[in-house]
Formats: C-alpha cells, structure tokens, sequence
C-alpha cells in the first residue's frame, strides 16, 4: 500500500511540474506567425460551421412554413 502511495505522489509531481522541466516535453511557447495561423485556420473552420448551421436553420423554416401553409390550405378548402 505504501508503495502505491509513493507512485501516487510521483504522479501527481509529474503533473505538477512544468512543461519544460521533463525530457521531450514540447515547448509551450509559439511564434506570432504560428499562431496567427492557427487563428486563422480556426477561424475559417468556424465560418464554415455557421454557413452549415445557417442553411440547416433556413431549410427548418421552409418545411415548418411549408407545413403551416399546407394546413391552412387544408383547412380553408375543407
């Protein structure tokens, strides 16, 4: 039981520490440009995202209207 407190302890020292105090752990800093691009990039992807989202939207509203209409059709003729 002990021991498995010791490797709990070393766990969480781990993930404690810093980025740059471990072997091979990358570096959190990144350039402007890399960033920005990456900004950049997401950005696009949102933009895509709302076009989808706006024409799903605009095709509800037409079968909604669509279903509306077509009831008040009905009940006027019938």
């Amino acid at each position: 039981m002990f021991a498995m407190s010791q490797s709990l302890e070393h766990a969480v020292a781990r993930f404690r520490s810093h980025p740059g105090d471990g072997a091979g752990a990358v570096d959190a800093r990144v350039s402007a440009a890399a960033f920005r691009a990456a900004v950049e990039q997401r950005m696009q992807n949102l933009e895509r995202d709302i076009g989808e989202l706006k024409s799903r939207l605009n095709g509800l509203i037409f079968v909604v209207l669509g279903a509306v209409i077509t009831q008040l059709i009905l009940k006027v003729t019938a």
